[in-house]
């Protein structure tokens, strides 16, 4: 999964260089942290938060077999 964000986020923004995704995995849950460049942000999120959505939205169908709950969270 954190390939997956990885991959989605370096394609959005414009400082792919910048763009950090933590993975921390407990027995129920997966959390996914993405950090990208303040001026990135934008890019990430989407107007009205429809890229954040959408990238939520896809990461949550790849882990459709897992029996864990898939969480992505953005920030700076």
């Amino acid at each position: 999964m954190k390939e997956l964000v990885e991959v989605l986020a370096q394609a959005l923004v414009d400082h792919p260089e910048e763009v950090v995704v933590t993975e921390t995995e407990t027995e129920n849950e997966i959390l996914l942290e993405l950090k990208v460049a303040s001026d990135d942000m934008g890019k990430v999120i989407g107007k009205q938060g429809r890229i954040a959505k959408a990238i939520r939205t896809v990461v949550k169908a790849a882990a459709y077999n897992t029996d864990k709950k898939i969480t992505v969270e953005i920030g700076q």
